[in-house]
């Protein structure tokens, strides 16, 4: 890449206006489409989150119990 052509793009950059939040079609896509509306089907997205949350504290508390068992054991040779 030339010097020419990489002064080109700074100046391109900042041509930009400050506020992009303003896209060219802001129509064309929105993550909030991708929500149901329907109560049963946010119901049940809640049940497997709340399971999979569950199911995560289950595993973290086990290494936090055994682990301190396993190091006393092997420290007093029990």
């Amino acid at each position: 890449m030339t010097l020419i052509q990489s002064r080109q793009n700074v100046d391109e950059v900042a041509s930009r206006p400050a506020n992009d939040n303003q896209t060219p079609n802001p129509t064309d896509f929105s993550v909030v489409d991708l929500i149901s509306s329907s109560d049963d089907e946010v119901a049940a997205i809640v049940r497997r989150t709340e399971r999979l949350a569950l199911a995560v504290i289950i595993v973290m508390a086990i290494p936090l119990i055994f682990v301190p068992v396993v190091f006393i054991a092997l420290r007093y040779g029990i």
